[in-house]
């Protein structure tokens, strides 16, 4: 069963920015958008196992910071090579100034 989680503070992610998130044995990049929309994906590039909170974001997208493929981060689907395999996305929402996402248990 999914359970709700606090990340970070929203304060926590520069705008346009992305912030690592690491829970139990899995790691998660969490992004915020241009509007303040907060976005959990795994945080690991599906090409090779960089970070992507380490990457650039700009607008909707996340590039990685080894080979520049990029990702949406509001879908985790890849949109610039090298990657051909999305990222797994995470329901994400703003709680009390709060960064709150649901994983699995």
């Amino acid at each position: 069963m999914p359970s709700w989680i606090r990340a970070c503070g929203l304060d926590d992610i520069e705008q346009e920015g992305a912030r690592r998130f690491d829970h139990g044995d899995r790691t998660y990049a969490i992004f915020r958008s241009p509007d303040d929309e907060v976005f959990c994906t795994d945080g690991l590039c599906t090409h090779e196992a960089v970070h992507l909170a380490d990457g650039l974001v700009m607008d909707y997208e996340v590039e990685c910071p080894k080979h520049s493929g990029a990702f949406d981060y509001r879908t985790g689907a890849a949109k610039r090579l090298p990657p051909c395999i999305n990222l797994k996305s995470y329901p994400a929402r703003l709680e009390d100034g709060a960064v709150m996402v649901e994983l699995p248990d």
